[in-house]
């Protein structure tokens, strides 16, 4: 798998490997191990190593598949998995809260995929060795329905059918203030916040966005708050969370879009990932799944109050 990503102006300067790091979220060891296996390119040329300092614009393409295997992810039986569905090529999943999808830097054990490979041990040669059988991820703090490829040909059609958009995903979102209108459409370009690389923000240079909104219900107490309807029509990193940041909205309890708030606390963004469809990869059969709104969510949306109508 190949991520390409565009050098912000805030990331000019800055070394190769550190770039890898933060693109491939990987440590600065294992990015400068990437770059020497030739898993770097800048501007359509493999870097010589770690040390080439970039400039602004700069086009760097990572191989993902080339992040070295210090050691491959092991079963974990004490990572709760809650199935939803389960065949030989497909698996659902109901992510709860907190749950890191995958092993990444900081991150080596107690992970979604550490769960699942003590229920599906096939799904190991799945997909890329660190991080079998997955096709999409979800925050750590984001609640909700994934799919998991059990099978290399479930895999590879599932990938295909996230880059054409054919996977229909719909998350609900709990909202700072009223929209203007019901109902509508965010497209905006996401990328590398020039002001905070570790952050995404919409930025002119960025990739290709849009998120379908429709507001469910507003509240008035203790804050202006809506629950809304996100449907992603692309899936880029924090997409929901930077949207509706960008049009005055952040996510309830979000600190890292500026969605923390002291009229109303939340453990975490209320943001849960509530439909899946998609088309069998393998059949071809319709499927689609739903997950109810986790306690946490219930408990934070219990706190808030609708007009009273006269």
């Amino acid at each position: 798998m190949i991520v390409e990503e565009s050098i912000p102006a805030a990331l000019a300067g800055e070394r190769l490997d550190r770039v890898v790091s933060i693109i491939a979220d990987i440590s600065r060891s294992e990015a400068r191990e990437l770059v020497a296996a030739g898993g770097a390119k800048v501007d359509g040329v493999d870097a010589p190593n770690g040390k080439v300092r970039l400039t602004e614009g700069q086009v760097v393409l990572v191989d993902l598949d080339k992040i070295p295997v210090a050691e491959l992810p092991k079963p974990d039986p004490s990572v709760p998995v809650e199935v939803l569905y389960e065949d030989e090529h497909v698996i659902v999943i109901n992510k709860p809260v907190g749950l890191v999808v995958h092993p990444a830097a900081g991150h080596g054990t107690g992970t979604l995929v550490n769960g699942l490979l003590v229920r599906y041990p096939e799904i190991a040669t799945v997909g890329q060795s660190l991080r079998p059988g997955i096709v999409h991820r979800l925050d750590a703090g984001t609640s909700g329905l994934m799919v998991v490829a059990r099978s290399q040909a479930g895999y590879e059609a599932l990938v295909e059918a996230m880059s054409d958009h054919d996977v229909e995903r719909e998350y609900m979102a709990l909202a700072w203030g009223h929209f203007d209108s019901a109902n509508g459409v965010i497209d905006a370009a996401i990328g590398r916040d020039p002001r905070d690389p570790l952050k995404m923000a919409v930025v002119r240079e960025g990739k290709w966005a849009r998120t379908h909104f429709e507001v469910v219900e507003e509240f008035v107490d203790p804050a202006d708050l809506s629950l809304v309807q996100c449907t992603l029509e692309t899936g880029r990193t924090h997409q929901i969370r930077v949207h509706l940041a960008a049009v005055g909205h952040a996510v309830v309890g979000d600190s890292t879009y500026g969605g923390a708030r002291s009229s109303l606390k939340s453990p975490r963004p209320m943001l849960h990932a509530a439909r899946l469809a998609f088309a069998h990869p393998v059949t071809g059969d319709h499927m689609e799944f739903g997950a109810g709104m986790p306690a946490d969510m219930v408990a934070v949306i219990a706190q808030c109050s609708a007009a009273v109508e006269e």
